[in-house]
């Protein structure tokens, strides 16, 4: 079984990264295809998909370029605005023949306007990557973002929406029940997976039983064959380290059967960003 982290950054400091200066100190630093590499091969893991942490062609042309440069990094989301089709369609163009390109995303999370995923740009673009087989990835959905982006994935069918990190979990009772119903609302539809990632803690060692009550209903709305496990690498690095992580990842996991394990800790992944399509 290949075993795929369906979700790993890297990043170069001179390119911009704004969002790192308000970021724990271990995380302001430039972060290496050369360190990752080392820590996946530490925890027993194969490949990963790059995904962009910063809303520029800089960053999204670093992880490209580094992709390229490294056999074990099996794809790339990138970015493209989802508030500008014209201009995201030029940068798909731009970018049509680096073929790791599996899929975008922008960090709307951090965007202070709401409603991005509801305009007509982005069902525009939904509409051309759907044409040309990306994925759409829409990072930390809850609460703002969620709703939304059930909505597109309901009117553009033919398009793949990626929630990453179970689009963050809260850990309040009552904020955890309305997580659980638009989760469960947005697995109802068959063209949308999710991540089991980014669900750790700053500050505090991240265990299973830590994500075990997201991970039922997740696994209940999804089922194995629509979920991925991502280590959210460099980001875990205050809450445990890649390998830590990853093993507790792994721990849900395994209660499943072999061929459900097997979906999870790659076989989604695979499928969903086309990584046969370019290894």
């Amino acid at each position: 079984m290949r075993t795929v982290d369906a979700h790993l950054h890297l990043w170069n400091r001179a390119d911009g990264y704004r969002w790192l200066d308000r970021a724990d100190e271990a995380l302001r630093r430039d972060v290496t295809a050369e360190e990752a590499g080392a820590e996946l091969r530490a925890a027993g893991v194969d490949t990963a998909v790059l995904v962009q942490a910063d809303d520029t062609e800089a960053d999204t042309e670093f992880l490209l370029d580094t992709a390229e440069a490294h056999d074990w990094i099996a794809g790339v989301v990138g970015w493209v605005p989802i508030d500008d089709a014209a201009r995201a369609e030029r940068l798909l163009d731009h970018w049509a023949d680096r073929r790791l390109l599996r899929g975008v995303r922008q960090l709307l999370h951090d965007d202070p306007r709401d409603g991005l995923l509801a305009t007509p740009d982005a069902r525009r673009l939904a509409a051309l990557l759907a044409e040309r087989d990306l994925v759409l990835d829409v990072p930390n959905a809850f609460p703002r973002l969620l709703g939304d982006a059930t909505a597109l994935a309901a009117a553009v069918t033919d398009l793949t929406i990626v929630v990453d990190h179970l689009a963050k979990p809260p850990t309040d009772p009552a904020g955890f029940d309305v997580w659980s119903a638009q989760l469960t609302a947005i697995a109802a539809l068959p063209n949308t997976v999710a991540k089991v990632s980014g669900l750790s803690t700053a500050g505090r060692r991240f265990a299973a039983d830590d994500a075990r009550r997201a991970w039922d209903v997740a696994l209940d709305g999804f089922g194995p064959d629509r979920l991925m496990v991502g280590g959210d690498w460099p980001i875990t690095i205050t809450s445990g380290g890649y390998a830590p992580v990853w093993a507790a990842l792994t721990e849900l996991v395994g209660a499943l059967s072999p061929a459900e394990q097997a979906m999870l800790l790659g076989g989604t992944a695979a499928r969903v960003y086309r990584l046969d399509d370019v290894a």
